[in-house]
């Protein structure tokens, strides 16, 4: 069925109840790649504006690595306008100042320490998984291994994680309508996220437990050290971040692999196939759906004008299924190479910051998922969140029901 570019509404929230609409996205590179996105006033957070849509590889590539023409203040999505805290929505030396600083957290004992840890958390819950037979998959396995993580860079304690991470959950999620809290208590939600981020950095201010969030609290170069703001901003995006993003990645590979099983076969005889894989799982899956610019000053995409203050989305997704980029890009391989995603955001200033991690984690959950089963059996269909623009901006699996079996 061919796609008028006129009819499509990328606010319908509709059309990500399966999961990214990749049909609409090959309808928008063959005919409109720099699209005018017609005004949606019936969804409040967007007010109502119409704003640029880019889905080719290299003009996504190339707005990302452009960051002084195209500025990221003002949030990383169209229902969510930042106040210039996080690093998703901050520009210039500020940007570059505070990115510096929580890099320095991450040394390369610390990395790998963190490595270690993983691997000690992956083999602990995959024999939990194990121990029940029958699994949903996204929350039960998926979702475990980077919160620990995340959890872990962040010194959270083992007693408070579990609510902390449901809280998250539900404020991400809320805005399903089939998900049980609902979107009136977001802000809520995130008013408790912030409050314990500012509570347990003031109490590693005192007492650092050999973290990095206690090495952030303390780190400081000539304009002195982080705020008490500013930590409770990174806090709340890594815990965000950090979490969802690699357990879209995870579950949505294993439905992937599930649906290739001569490829699955494969990583388990040969799992220094594993690196690779995972390279390919997170451009398959591309978990961030987009990020918004504002154009600074009036200039041109692939030689459409855009003026000043334009809001323009970049639809990782869409770039990373380019044809003029990945040969037969809607073929999933584990032996793609080479495979230059734009996933983590294609270079440029606001490159993802824990691509390294997201990447270890993918793998060595795989690898250890494997190791210890003879086989997994898809039990059940999978369900999606229902995100569309104005919403967050992460594709969410929602459900995976799994049966697995011990090697």
């Amino acid at each position: 069925m061919t796609i008028n570019v006129d009819d499509i509404d990328l606010t319908d929230t509709s059309i990500y109840r399966n999961g990214f609409p990749h049909d609409i996205f090959t309808a928008l590179r063959d005919q409109a790649p720099v699209w005018r996105h017609p005004d949606c006033p019936g969804l409040k957070d967007v007010g109502g504006e119409s704003f640029v849509v880019l889905s080719r590889y290299g003009d996504i590539r190339d707005v990302n690595r452009n960051a002084e023409l195209f500025l990221s203040v003002g949030g990383a999505g169209l229902g969510y306008e930042g106040l210039g805290l996080m690093l998703t929505d901050m520009d210039g030396q500020r940007h570059i100042r505070q990115r510096k600083l929580i890099s320095s957290g991450f040394t390369p004992r610390m990395t790998k320490r963190l490595e270690e840890q993983a691997r000690q958390w992956a083999v602990k819950i995959v024999d939990d998984a194990l121990a029940k037979g029958s699994v949903e998959f996204v929350q039960e396995v998926a979702y475990q291994l980077p919160m620990h993580m995340i959890a872990d860079i962040l010194g959270i304690p083992q007693e408070d994680r579990a609510w902390l991470f449901t809280v998250i959950n539900d404020m991400l999620l809320c805005v399903d309508p089939e998900h049980p809290v609902p979107e009136s208590k977001r802000e809520e939600l995130a008013t408790e996220v912030f409050a314990y981020g500012k509570k347990i950095s003031s109490e590693k201010r005192k007492a650092g437990t050999g973290d990095i969030l206690s090495t952030l609290v303390t780190a400081e170069d000539d304009q002195g050290r982080l705020s008490d703001l500013e930590l409770e901003a990174f806090f709340m995006l890594l815990t965000v971040a950090g979490s969802e993003t690699t357990r879209n990645a995870i579950s949505s590979g294993l439905k992937l692999l599930l649906a290739e099983p001569e490829q699955l076969a494969a990583l388990r005889q040969d799992p220094s196939l594993m690196k690779g894989a995972s390279e390919e799982i997170i451009r398959f899956t591309s978990p961030v759906a987009y990020f918004k610019r504002i154009v600074a000053e009036d200039t041109e995409i692939a030689g459409v004008p855009v003026v000043k203050g334009e809001r323009l989305t970049l639809w990782y997704p869409s770039g990373n299924r380019d044809a003029d980029h990945f040969e037969d890009p809607n073929r999933f391989d584990i032996h793609r190479s080479p495979n230059e995603h734009i996933a983590f955001g294609g270079g440029g200033p606001h490159f993802c910051l824990g691509a390294h991690l997201a990447r270890r984690e993918i793998t060595i959950l795989f690898e250890e998922l494997l190791k210890r089963t003879s086989d997994i059996e898809l039990v059940g269909d999978p369900t999606y969140s229902v995100l569309g623009v104005g919403n967050p901006i992460f594709l969410s699996l929602r459900e995976l029901p799994v049966r697995l079996t011990a090697a």
